[in-house]
This record gives structure tokens, C-alpha cells and sequence, in this order.
């Protein structure tokens, strides 16, 4: 039975669910989800895949990172040893740039503890092919609580927020509702709207339970919820407002991790650099967007960073954090024109290539632009790039 058929079975018996349980099953279902089976990362010659990351577009993106975690290392102290994290490594192309550049400090090398948080089967296998005979060799942990402890931290994480589940909230006429997964009238997969409130009781809590997802203003008896409604009652109706837990979950972890042993770590992602309303669900197959209901387990789903709640929870647990930077002042000041041309030099046939991996990557209306980087860190250390917050 499919991953929609198993859905559809599921909601015809117990009701409708929320997107991010919706979201969670799409991505992470043992048996059919998108990244236990199937996850396609468009390569950096172009072939094939549902989206494109920035190690993908070209080597300078890795290779500068590499040298902001040399220089973070070396204001650490140059600690031994050091546990060199990577969340959602993809298919391995950004922390192999990170290890080629840090060829150039040896030493750094030799104390990493190299770790790789990865929970997609398939990711893994073309982690552990690309960076046969690395060294510092790579180990893996499905999360990062299962990496050890006691030394300090240097992560990074690119393209990980967006993979978290968030809820959806959407303002109506007669208050906040929760947008869910239900059924339609003919049994597909259709969006509705649950409204927030006290737990039912009695014949109405048997009603609530079940059925199918009703369509916007179409209201079932209000059921309970794990959290509040948002806040925003001037907000017109219709506005949808997204709280991601997930996201808030990590950003505690990392900032207790570094509050206690040392370190920093940087998020990289597409999101939110100050908090708003905006339905940001997003199904993406093959470079082209679907509906996120069309296909459950055949598309990657993504919904935006929010930054400031990240940040805000890192902060709670203790670390700093530096300002939210647009990933192409962060590239530029790391000196990626100046890589640029070092690599035109060398190859000159590949020079107008590498002008629009430049563009895409730092481009105001491209990844630099969308893209957003920050940094968690050690409330005592002053990160290059972060250390004026």
C-alpha cells in the first residue's frame, strides 16, 4: 500500500492531520518518505535531481565556509579534540569542499572528530562513497544528540531549517484556525481548517475526531491543541501564520551544546529575518513546484527558516548569536570574488562559468539574497563575521 493510500486510510479513520504531521510522514516515512527513499540533489554539472543546494552550484561555497571554521577554530584555541559536525549532508559535496580547504591548516585536520547527522539511508550511502579514504573518516549519528559530548562544536548546517515541520495557522472571520489534512468529497487529499479551542466533550468530541478536512469557513467543533493560537487579531482573514517547534527544538539543542562545551555553529537556509505571516509550503519535483498534497513521498517539501525564533531559543539555552546576514554579504566578505578569480586564472575556459555560479550564489535576486546565514555560538567566543552582535 502507498504512502497516499496508507494517508487517505489513516484520515478516513481517525480525521484530519496537521501539515506537519503531513509534512513529517512525506519526508521521513520509513518505508515510502522522500528521504528514506528517494531524495535526488541536482549535481554541480546539472544532471538530474528535484532541487539544487549551493555546494551544488560550485566548490567556493564549500571551500570558504571551510576557512570561517579554520579561523573559528583558531579563536577557540585551537582545541584537540574538536567535534566537526555536519547536519543533513546531502550527498556529501559540502563537507568534502570543507575537508579539501582545510588542507591548508593540517593541524586542524588532525584533532577533528568528523561527524555526519544523517537519518536517509540512501544520503548516507552517497555520503560514505564520496568521501571514501577522507580523512579525518567520517562517523554517523541520526541526530545530534547522539554525537558526543565534551569537546566544543563546530556545525554547520545548509538547507536543514527548512526541512522541519511547521504548523499552519490561518486567520478567519471567527477567529484562529489550524490548517490540516483531511479528506474531500470524493476521498482525496484536500486542505481544511480545524478551529482552536477547549477539548469537546461527549458526541461532539466523537464528531471531531473524524471525517473529512473541511474547506475554508467550514469549521467542525472546536478540538484541543497542543499549543495556542497565534497572536495577531488585527490580521485580515485568510492571512496564514506558520510556527515551526521543530526549528525552535534545534536551535535550543544547538545552543545548549555550544553554551556547555564550546563553539559555534552556522545555518544556512532560506527563511525569515524578522517575523511575518505567509503560507511558505512548498512541494518541489524535478526543479519544478507540485502541490504538496499531489505526490506524498515523491517530492521534497520545504516551508522557510524563521530565523528569529531560531535565534531566540539558542539564546534561551544560553549561547549568543550573531546577526542574520544575507548569504551573499556573508560569501563576499569571506572573499569569494577573489576566489572567483583565482580559479578564472587557472582555468580560463571555465571563467564565464564561473560568473554565474558568482551571480547565483551572492546575487541580490538569487541565492544571496533569499538565502540567509547565522551563527550560534559560545557566549565568550568572538566569531569572524558574528563577533559585533
Amino acid at each position: 500500500m502507498s504512502l497516499l493510500d496508507r494517508l487517505r486510510a489513516q484520515i478516513a479513520q481517525d480525521g484530519p492531520i496537521s501539515v506537519a504531521e503531513y509534512f513529517t510522514r512525506c519526508l521521513h516515512d520509513p518505508r515510502d518518505g522522500y528521504y528514506a527513499t528517494r531524495p535526488a540533489i541536482e549535481g554541480a554539472g546539472g544532471e538530474g535531481g528535484d532541487f539544487l543546494t549551493a555546494p551544488g552550484v560550485s566548490q567556493m561555497f564549500g571551500e570558504l565556509i571551510g576557512l570561517w571554521l579554520l579561523e573559528t577554530w583558531t579563536r577557540l584555541g585551537r582545541p584537540s579534540p574538536v567535534r566537526l559536525v555536519e547536519m543533513g549532508p546531502g550527498d556529501g559535496t559540502l563537507i568534502s569542499d570543507i575537508l579539501r580547504a582545510a588542507r591548508l591548516l593540517p593541524e586542524f585536520l588532525a584533532a577533528a572528530d568528523l561527524w555526519l547527522v544523517e537519518v536517509s539511508p540512501p544520503l548516507r550511502a552517497l555520503q560514505a562513497a564520496r568521501l571514501e579514504g577522507a580523512a579525518p573518516a567520517p562517523r554517523w549519528a541520526d541526530r545530534l544528540e547522539a554525537v558526543p559530548a565534551g569537546a566544543p562544536l563546530l556545525l554547520v548546517a545548509n538547507e536543514v531549517l527548512d526541512c522541519l515541520p511547521a504548523r499552519q495557522f490561518v486567520r478567519t472571520e471567527g477567529g484562529w484556525a489550524e490548517r490540516v489534512v483531511g479528506l474531500d468529497a470524493a476521498g482525496e487529499l484536500a486542505f481544511g481548517l480545524r478551529a482552536l479551542g477547549p477539548p469537546p466533550v461527549g458526541e461532539a468530541a466523537r464528531r471531531a475526531g473524524g471525517g473529512s478536512a473541511p474547506h475554508l469557513g467550514q469549521l467542525p467543533p472546536p478540538i484541543a491543541t497542543r499549543s495556542p493560537p497565534p497572536q495577531g487579531e488585527d490580521l485580515p482573514p485568510g492571512t496564514v501564520v506558520e510556527s515551526s517547534p521543530a526549528q525552535a527544538a534545534l536551535g535550543a539543542e544547538i545552543g545548549h551544546r555550544v553554551a556547555r562545551d564550546g563553539g559555534a555553529a552556522l545555518l544556512i537556509d532560506y527563511g525569515r529575518d524578522a517575523p511575518g505571516p505567509g503560507d511558505t509550503l512548498q512541494a518541489l519535483k524535478a526543479h519544478a513546484k507540485v502541490s504538496p498534497l499531489s505526490a506524498p513521498g515523491q517530492a521534497d517539501l520545504t516551508v522557510w527558516a524563521d530565523f528569529p525564533a531560531v535565534l531566540a531559543a539558542a539564546v534561551e539555552a544560553g549561547a549568543a548569536t550573531g546577526p542574520i546576514l544575507p548569504q551573499g554579504a556573508f560569501l563576499e566578505a569571506l572573499g569569494i570574488e577573489a576566489r572567483a578569480q583565482v580559479l578564472a586564472a587557472a582555468r580560463p575556459d571555465q571563467a564565464q562559468t564561473l560568473a554565474r555560479q558568482l551571480d547565483r550564489l551572492t546575487g541580490a535576486a538569487q541565492m544571496g539574497g533569499l538565502f540567509k546565514v547565522v551563527c550560534i555560538h559560545a557566549p565568550d567566543l568572538a566569531v569572524p563575521l558574528f563577533e559585533d552582535a
